[in-house]
């Protein structure tokens, strides 16, 4: 149903923007609790993912996914979706060494339990790396954005209530 690919699609970008964000509950809630996060040979359960996702990002001043291609495959309650994503990764101004964009895949195994589609299983599989060392530095770290994360996002949803 084309619904459900809809579904799908927004399960993986909720969690694209919950990881730009530092949204862990948003991050958290697309996946089922038994699900496994897979990154080369690195298998983790959620709550083992969520605590290495807080140790990861706090090593980068932001990130940003921009989500591509996407197919799901979906069979009644069980889907297979492949989407692509370009993810740059920005090190603190004192560290560029530590930027770089990647091309990746995040091939889901996702389940509808109680009506809600969630990842049952995740492998990232990285296609491509590339090092960003001379980069600019972020508006924010050139003091013209002052607002932490979702600030602006959540005053746009105030609008909307």
């Amino acid at each position: 149903m084309p619904d459900d690919r809809q579904e799908i699609y927004d399960t993986i970008a909720r969690y694209c923007r919950g990881v730009d964000r530092h949204d862990f509950r948003l991050v958290e809630s697309t996946y089922h609790p038994d699900a496994m996060d897979c990154r080369g040979s690195v298998e983790r359960s959620v709550p083992e993912f969520m605590g290495w996702l807080g140790l990861t990002l706090d090593k980068y001043s932001s990130t940003m996914h921009f989500i591509g291609n996407h197919l799901a495959e979906v069979d009644r309650d069980t889907a297979l979706a492949e989407t692509y994503a370009i993810v740059t990764h920005l090190g603190p101004d004192d560290d560029a060494g530590s930027s770089f964009t990647s091309g990746i895949r995040y091939v889901d195994h996702l389940e509808r339990r109680s009506g809600k589609w969630g990842v049952g299983r995740r492998w990232v599989v990285r296609e491509w790396f590339r090092s960003d060392s001379s980069r600019l530095p972020t508006p924010a770290e050139r003091g013209l954005v002052a607002e932490p994360f979702d600030e602006r996002f959540a005053a746009a949803r105030k609008l909307l209530d």
